[in-house]
């Protein structure tokens, strides 16, 4: 499993979600190594939309491979301020690089104190095992 990569700098979910603070006050949202390693070849990607308001552990999205369909779980709670709208033509991105062209979401999240509760890198290769 060590060929998978896990940003230092990022936070992580139980979900196999990423979590990178920007600097004005957002957060963006992918999905790690491991969530795309096992789903396969992605080929849809459902995004919340701009405006959209998600709670924490709300279901905001799908991501659709060859082998199955996966919700997608907001990590904070907050207002979506962009999308990568790159996945509707080229869904794969998220498989080749899963931290940055891959990325999913931007959030305002509604208690930036909230990011420190999420596992950061240590952590989320514990849960991995």
């Amino acid at each position: 499993m060590s060929e998978l990569e896990y940003p230092e700098d990022l936070r992580y979910t139980a979900e196999h979600e990423w979590v990178r603070a920007g600097d004005d006050g957002t957060v963006r949202i992918g999905i790690t190594s491991f969530a795309q390693d096992s789903l396969g070849d992605v080929v849809y990607v459902s995004l919340p939309g701009v405006g959209d308001t998600v709670a924490a552990g709300d279901a905001c999205g799908e991501v659709e491979s060859t082998k199955s369909v996966s919700d997608l779980y907001a990590p904070l709670a907050g207002e979506v301020t962009a999308v990568n709208s790159a996945l509707d033509a080229t869904p794969e991105l998220v498989n080749t690089d899963p931290y940055g062209e891959g990325w999913m979401y931007e959030l305002r999240a509604s208690d930036e104190g909230a990011l420190d509760g999420l596992m950061d890198q240590a952590a989320y290769r514990d849960q991995l095992g």
